[in-house]
């Protein structure tokens, strides 16, 4: 692995896709961190910790590196809406969002051990879905869509279908708030941008 890519600590396929359409070049090490609620936390405290403890897992093996790390949820009252693990529990999840807002927030860490310099923020896009009848829930649900994504729909699939409107990021929704992350990277002296498009600095 070269030093001028950096890490991503994260195995979604959506984050890679995003980078990779910017023209970054960089090396995908998932974190081990597990993604445990902690009692009294604050939506925005637990996405915060889990994107800072990621990082930091990473970190610890590539000082070296810049690594960036995040973690996304769906909360409505908030409750945390984590990945439907039944086609019941799904059914309830749309139910819960059937014709209300919901808030997706994603918490996001830059480090670079090495060079002790390190940074992270939590960003917040509001969504609203369309009221929903029992039949388009039960169809979305039996496309098998909700059964591994957060809040148990994907703003950039078949789930589209059901939202009215987002205030925020959408970048954010899909799992990365891509504004805010590269606003990071070059304030942390971490890219550079010329007419070729964007470097990892050592």
């Amino acid at each position: 692995m070269m030093k001028n890519r950096f890490v991503l600590a994260s195995k979604s396929p959506r984050r890679s896709e995003m980078l990779r359409k910017l023209g970054f070049d960089f090396d995908v090490i998932p974190s081990r961190v597990e993604e445990n609620l902690v009692r009294k936390e604050t939506p925005q405290e637990h996405v915060i910790r889990l994107a800072e403890a990621k990082a930091l897992d990473i970190g610890s093996r590539y000082p070296d590196r810049w690594i960036i790390a995040a973690d996304t949820i769906v909360y409505i009252d908030g409750n945390i809406l984590g990945k439907p693990e039944s086609v019941e529990e799904a059914l309830e999840m749309l139910n819960l969002l059937s014709g209300q807002e919901h808030f997706v927030l994603t918490g996001f860490s830059v480090h670079h051990l090495g060079k002790g310099k390190d940074d992270h923020q939590a960003v917040q896009t509001v969504v609203t879905v369309k009221p929903l009848t029992p039949v388009e829930m039960n169809w979305f649900v039996n496309t098998g869509e909700p059964l591994d994504k957060a809040g148990g729909y994907a703003i950039q699939g078949i789930g589209s279908f059901m939202i009215e409107s987002i205030r925020g990021s959408y970048s954010n929704v899909v799992g990365l708030p891509l504004c805010e992350l590269i606003q990071m990277l070059r304030s942390l002296g971490a890219i550079t941008l010329s007419d070729t498009g964007f470097q990892v600095l050592d």
